[in-house]
């Protein structure tokens, strides 16, 4: 346990996040060719960022910080696989938008 406290929340976010993008890439993938090993690669790497979610609340212990910052995260890197993987086009009330959430995480950050 002293390991993983050791690791800053930040890091646990990011890897959190990651494995989120990944789940989102994989439900994309599903979602144009339908397979079982799909689903069950999503599964295993949204379950896997739950846990990495686990130290990163357990160290900061705020929920309405961790939580957004998580959330924007996740976010940011769905949009970044659907534009540079996927060909996905962002509008321009979307970008005033991923803009927003990222003066929110500098806002939170401050405390």
């Amino acid at each position: 346990m002293k390991f993983i406290s050791s690791i800053n929340y930040i890091v646990w976010l990011i890897i959190s996040a990651l494995f989120f993008a990944a789940g989102e890439f994989l439900s994309k993938k599903f979602a144009l060719s339908p397979k079982f090993s799909y689903v069950a690669l999503l599964l295993i790497a949204y379950s896997i960022g739950v846990l990495a979610w686990l130290p990163a609340i357990l160290q900061r212990n705020s929920l309405s910080v961790v939580g957004t910052m998580w959330s924007v995260l996740s976010l940011f890197t769905t949009i970044l696989i659907g534009v540079l993987i996927f060909g996905e086009k962002i509008s321009m009330v979307g970008i005033a938008g991923i803009i927003a959430a990222i003066i929110a995480i500098v806002l939170l950050s401050i405390s």
